[in-house]
């Protein structure tokens, strides 16, 4: 099977980094890095957890992570790094935090974990093998919604307090009228429950390379579309439109890109 060394070290990953961010809880301290978003001794010693392993495991490929791990790699792929996703959350200490972490093989993420300790939850995937959720000893495979009217779905839209200043902004309540519930719990909670088929669409900007890259390709492998709010299949764009095939119309219009 395709990737599967790969996947199955990424997976161990996740869970030797829960353990490490888990053994944090209580005493969580949060300082406040340039750009004003939060980070913890927690973020810090799973990316080096992770990073070391990897360059262990795989010393020819290159490393990219939120916390500064970058290493160059001469293999043409490189994994993707997002320790805690959802500090706010973790400091605050809710459910709704993660560990991230997708391999990009060259300029295509081809495999992704999504880790919810709290949950008790893993989410991943590998190219062409479909989407999987681990509870326990459970394993059940993703596929997305088949609702095609915005009356019957769920549609979550991430960093609200943006939309101010968005060129999409002026647009973004008439979108959201006509749908039968919106939430915005957290990017990745939000895309999971998109790949599940619980909700149909998951909409953010302001996003990072490694808020990105291991949502899109569970998505993808659930029978969802995703592209940046540009409509380019890249997890460089800065944002991030994750939804099921039949909403399709409705998120482009929006987001004008035409039919």
């Amino acid at each position: 099977m395709a990737w599967e060394r790969e996947l199955e070290t990424a997976l161990e990953l996740a869970k030797a980094a829960s353990s490490v961010a888990l053994s944090h809880s209580g005493r969580v301290q949060a300082e406040a890095k340039a750009d004003d978003s939060p980070v913890t001794a927690a973020d810090r010693e799973c990316e080096r957890l992770i990073a070391a392993r990897l360059a262990e495991a795989f010393p020819a490929d290159g490393v990219f992570g939120e916390e500064g791990a970058n290493r160059a790699g001469s293999s043409g792929r490189r994994w993707i790094i997002d320790p805690i996703d959802g500090t706010r959350d973790f400091v605050r200490g809710s459910f709704l935090w993660c560990h991230l972490l997708a391999l990009e093989a060259e300029g295509e993420v081809v495999l992704g974990v999504a880790a919810f300790p709290v949950q008790g939850r893993i989410f991943y995937a590998a190219k062409g093998q479909g989407a999987w959720c681990a509870e326990g000893r459970t394993e059940t495979q993703l596929r997305c919604s088949e609702i095609r009217d915005p009356r019957r779905a769920v549609l979550c839209f991430g960093q609200l307090n943006e939309a101010r200043s968005a060129p999409w902004g002026q647009r973004l309540l008439a979108f959201l009228e006509p749908f039968w519930a919106v939430r915005s719990l957290g990017g990745a909670t939000d895309a999971m429950l998109v790949a599940s088929g619980k909700a149909e669409i998951y909409m953010e900007p302001g996003l990072k390379p490694w808020d990105v890259a291991a949502l899109a390709v569970i998505g993808e492998e659930a029978g969802c579309i995703w592209h940046d709010f540009e409509g380019r299949r890249t997890i460089y764009g800065g944002s991030l439109a994750l939804y099921a095939p039949g909403l399709e119309p409705a998120v482009r219009e929006f987001l004008g890109l035409g039919a």
